[in-house]
């Protein structure tokens, strides 16, 4: 893996005083944020770049409120978000919003998605482990309710999957209920 790596420098927040580290793979830039000093089995949030939800507030998913809740965690934990760019599923912002137009027309997220001949879900995670052995981490605590994640993520010791529940609201109660139904997502205390 060719990976090309920033300095750090301090980001602070109003979720806290954080560091930030970079980690460019190819044309993709990935950030690093995270409570000094780490925990020695730190919480980790391995989050998928969302524009529309993160930045924007958009109420169609639970993207920015999952991102909130996962920073809040790193200050009182000393644990670290791990930003990836990969917005809409690893789709691109151009199809995220075709997809968008699909569900204004009755296609579930998945549904949607086929229709522009992607898979469910395109991501990766392989940079994860590259960037959890650059830290020196061997073990951590996992926030996620994705089963993909845990699957994903290689020579890691996942020693805890803690969940992250979000209310949900009349815009993403259909898309989270397709999460859960059809991606296996595990949504609440399962």
């Amino acid at each position: 893996m060719d990976i090309q790596i920033s300095q750090i420098a301090n980001l602070p927040s109003r979720f806290g005083q954080f560091k930030v580290k970079a980690f460019k793979e190819g044309c993709k830039e990935h950030l690093v944020i995270y409570k000094e000093p780490l925990n020695e089995v730190p919480v980790v949030r391995v989050h998928s770049e969302c524009l529309t939800g993160d930045a924007i507030g958009s109420l169609k998913c639970d993207c920015r409120d999952q991102l909130e809740y996962a920073l809040e965690m790193a200050e009182k934990t000393n644990g670290m978000v791990i930003y990836l760019r990969q917005e809409g599923r690893n789709i691109g912002l151009l199809n995220k919003i075709n997809a968008y137009a699909l569900q204004d027309k009755g296609f579930d997220t998945i549904e949607a998605n086929h229709q522009l001949g992607f898979r469910a879900d395109e991501r990766s995670y392989e940079i994860v482990t590259f960037v959890l052995h650059h830290f020196g981490i061997r073990k951590i605590k996992l926030l996620t309710n994705n089963p993909e994640k845990i699957n994903a993520i290689s020579d890691i010791e996942i020693v805890e999957r803690i969940p992250i529940v979000i209310e949900a609201n009349k815009y993403n109660e259909e898309y989270l209920k397709t999460k859960k139904e059809k991606m296996g997502h595990l949504l609440g205390e399962e």
